[in-house]
């Protein structure tokens, strides 16, 4: 027997040394022979030299068995030229060290930054992953933590950490973009020869948060995760940032029977950020996939097209050009920008300019970089000769009265169709080559000298100063009643405010109702109503962004109070789980406050009216997301908020299908240090908690009992209380499941659906401690999130009691 188990542990010992390919100390590569890479134990990844520029250049590639089907997805010393004479790779003591022969350079490409570690071996992993041992086989150096522009399943982008794209797709030295995961918890795409400032990034997870501290994870099965450093639970799942493609279906097809799926997250030349799965086939080559990409209208990568260029979008494709008075600085690379075609004159200012210098005007581009001056109410003319006597002013933007003046370098130029005649760029062009000095071509426009009689000229002097002083005493008397009328308006909307107490408050914008009228076309499209108005659609900014306005139409002490609660509550509170109010409207008896707009309705109508309701993991995902947002509001705020009113109408879903808390009208506000209050009975029937109606204090675990109820419908896609089922014990949906719980039936509730039925549990049994009548027996929702998420064991809580209102 003793022999059988020396057998078996020689015999599992010889496949654990099989299965990782050991590279041991003395093993070389050389680019003159083209020796066979070092190969991880799939052959699917590879190591050592490759093709790049004319040259070679080291490095980690997917290995498609034929040359031109390899993807490089890790170079080393990418930021040195390509090697042109022979090279030999050597793994020693050191590490990896590269020997030159011409030069007799050497140096390291992969070595621990510890210089008293011993590497004792390395190995080509089939993660993708080229790693160095020591002699306890533990790992000291591995290519995972120094990505270049592409991250493979199981590797992470740790914080402040970026991903560079490469320059072209056979230069892999950096390129002009890069994705950072800042230290605010965001991940943000940027160009890189600007500074990572808000004006520059082109596309976030808007991840950024209270004391966040993640890293980018990419598993094995696809899904981009943003870890949280401190316990490596997961935070967010951001594929719903992207975007899919038209092969995201292809690849679902293909792969059904297959799994032998290798996935990269790459930062590509042109500036995005795609998912890409590379399916191996049996002869060992692989197809690739692009499954999401993080920006669809490539145009929107800023610096996608270089300076003095603009971007048009046609038929999916992006194409630069140049704008009128420049050329390509190289007609093979449109990407690098555009140069003047004609001498630049010496500027003297004002209309010495003029000589030199036309204005040219193009309709439809836009940009918001660059600006240095702005003044409103000037016509396209007086905008254009402003532009064309000021020496900085290479390009000015005309847009509804408005002048922008823009400087070099002109960049994030984009035609916009949508845009049309409303905005329009003036441009400086030079009407000709200018060869001389300054000094040369002046002489050349000199006027001939004309003989004034001395009378002649003092009455001319005298006319053109009375005439100075009678245009200033109307100009000022103008001036004088517009500014007298200007701030009489702004301090009786101040005093209004005053009155409400609001004005040490709050930091939002402040509308006229004459503006919000005009942005909902008076009105016209309502979104929803409440008990206290009505929501409608709106736009700011010509219809770039939606807006929601709510109008408080029953102006009556209730309704005043309202509005002064969802002032109050949502003003203060920021959170990508709460429905931004971005401003409001008091002017005499009208209230009005303006929101972001939830293009995708509320979690109601997907839920009970779509006939295609969210997947289980869409529904779990979305669960967490509410839960976040009550978090927000019960701990993590300056003053704690209780909501009173979760429910599914109030929960709505933005462009990315995250979910947002809203309709604050009802929210109590608590001090400091307060953790219960009196107040009258608010909320909905069948979201309400018990005490509401034992006038006893109220804590935030009312809002607890609520996301309990929302929590169960979520679940299982239709309503707590529903009269309109064929058997009366299936009225009382939390009822019937804790039934099934009991009887471990709950998969029954799940018709047509697979489910992983720990998971179905653990969310049950959440909802069920969620829905205690006793208070103190309802977790907080910082347990809530924590259970949600599996970092929490649950137990099997007491069965509620039933009590709607």
């Amino acid at each position: 027997m003793a022999s059988v188990w020396a057998f078996l542990l020689l015999l599992s010992s010889l496949c654990v040394k099989q299965s990782s390919s050991i590279i041991s100390l003395g093993s070389s590569l050389s680019s003159a022979t083209q020796s066979i890479p070092w190969r991880s134990p799939s052959g699917r990844f590879a190591f050592g030299f490759y093709s790049q520029n004319g040259g070679l250049s080291v490095g980690v590639w997917l290995d498609g068995r034929r040359k031109n089907d390899n993807k490089v997805v890790w170079t080393a010393n990418r930021n040195e030229p390509p090697l042109t004479s022979n090279a030999t790779l050597i793994l020693n003591g050191k590490g990896v060290l590269l020997s030159i022969a011409v030069s007799g350079e050497k140096k390291f490409i992969a070595n621990p930054n510890n210089s008293d570690v011993s590497v004792f071996s390395a190995s080509m992993l089939d993660s993708g992953n080229f790693v160095l041992y020591n002699k306890d086989n533990h790992t000291i150096w591995e290519s995972f933590d120094n990505p270049t522009d592409t991250l493979l399943g199981g590797q992470t982008l740790l914080t402040n950490h970026k991903l560079i794209s490469s320059s072209s797709e056979n230069d892999h030295s950096p390129g002009r973009f890069h994705l950072t995961m800042q230290r605010d918890g965001n991940l943000v795409l940027y160009p890189l020869e600007f500074e990572d400032s808000p004006p520059n990034a082109y596309w976030s997870t808007d991840t950024f948060g209270k004391n966040l501290s993640l890293s980018l994870f990419l598993n094995a099965t696809g899904l981009l995760e943003l870890i949280n450093n401190d316990n490596s639970s997961i935070y967010d799942t951001i594929n719903r940032c992207f975007s899919k493609e038209p092969t995201y279906n292809d690849y679902n097809e293909s792969s059904s029977n297959n799994n032998s799926t290798v996935f990269s997250a790459s930062l590509d030349v042109d500036g995005n950020f795609r998912l890409y799965a590379h399916l191996f086939e049996q002869n060992g080559g692989f197809h690739t996939y692009l499954l999401l990409r993080a920006v669809l209208n490539s145009c929107k990568v800023k610096g996608f097209c270089g300076f003095n260029s603009y971007c048009t979008f046609n038929d999916y494709q992006p194409y630069c050009a140049c704008l009128p008075g420049t050329d390509f600085i190289d007609p093979l690379q449109n990407k690098l920008g555009c140069k003047r075609n004609y001498s630049e004159a010496h500027c003297k200012g004002g209309k010495a300019n003029i000589p030199f210098y036309n204005m040219t005007s193009m309709q439809g581009i836009v940009w918001t970089t660059g600006i240095f001056y702005s003044k409103e109410q000037l016509s396209k003319d007086a905008c254009s000769r402003t532009c064309l006597e000021d020496c900085n002013c290479e390009a000015a933007q005309f847009e509804n009265g408005i002048c922008r003046k823009q400087k070099l370098p002109l960049r994030y130029l984009l035609r916009d169709p949508g845009a049309g005649e409303i905005s329009i760029v003036l441009l400086k062009v030079g009407i000709k080559s200018l060869e001389a000095d300054d000094d040369t071509v002046l002489s050349e426009l000199k006027l001939p000298k004309v003989l004034i009689k001395r009378k002649n000229t003092t009455v001319l002097l005298l006319l053109l100063t009375l005439s100075f002083v009678a245009c200033s005493c109307a100009l000022l008397t103008i001036s004088g009643v517009y500014i007298y009328k200007f701030r009489v308006l702004r301090y009786k909307r101040l005093l209004e405010l005053g009155n409400l107490g609001l004005t040490e408050e709050l930091t939002l914008t402040l509308f006229s109702y004459k503006e919000l009228k005009r942005a909902t076309n008076g009105f016209k499209e309502e979104l929803g109503k409440g008990s206290f108005g009505a929501v409608y659609k709106g736009s700011l900014n010509r219809g770039r962004q939606l807006i929601a306005v709510k109008r408080l139409e029953k102006l009556v002490e209730e309704g005043e109070k309202e509005f002064q609660a969802e002032m109050r509550a949502t003003g203060r509170a920021h959170h990508k789980n709460l429905v931004r109010l971005l401003g409001y409207c008091v002017q005499d008896s009208k209230r009005l406050l303006v929101y972001e707009y939830m293009g995708n309705g509320s979690l109601a109508d997907l839920l009970f009216k779509s006939t295609n309701p969210p997947d289980w993991d869409e529904r779990t995902r979305i669960a967490l997301d509410v839960a976040r947002g009550i978090l927000y509001l019960h701990d993590e705020c300056e003053t704690p908020i209780i909501h009173c009113d979760i429910k599914p109408q109030n929960i709505l879903m933005d462009d990315l299908w995250r979910a947002k808390i809203s309709d604050f009208g009802m929210a109590k506000l608590l001090m400091g240090d307060q953790t219960r209050t009196f107040t009258g009975a608010r909320g909905t029937r069948g979201y309400v908690a018990p005490e509401w109606q034992k006038n006893t204090p109220i804590s935030v675990k009312v809002d607890i009992y609520s996301y309990g109820v929302v929590l169960l419908e979520t679940l299982f896609c239709r309503r707590n209380l529903d009269p309109n089922v064929s058997k009366p014990e299936e009225i009382l949906l939390s009822t019937m499941v804790y039934g099934c719980l009991v009887e471990k039936e709950l998969d029954k509730l799940m018709v047509g659906e697979e489910v992983d039925k720990r998971s179905l549990e653990r969310m049950v049994m959440v909802a069920l401690w969620c829905i205690q009548d006793e208070p103190a027996l309802r977790p907080s929702i910082k347990t809530v999130v924590m259970m949600l998420e599996g970092i929490t064991d649950i137990c099997i809580p007491p069965c509620p009691t039933a009590c709607f209102i």
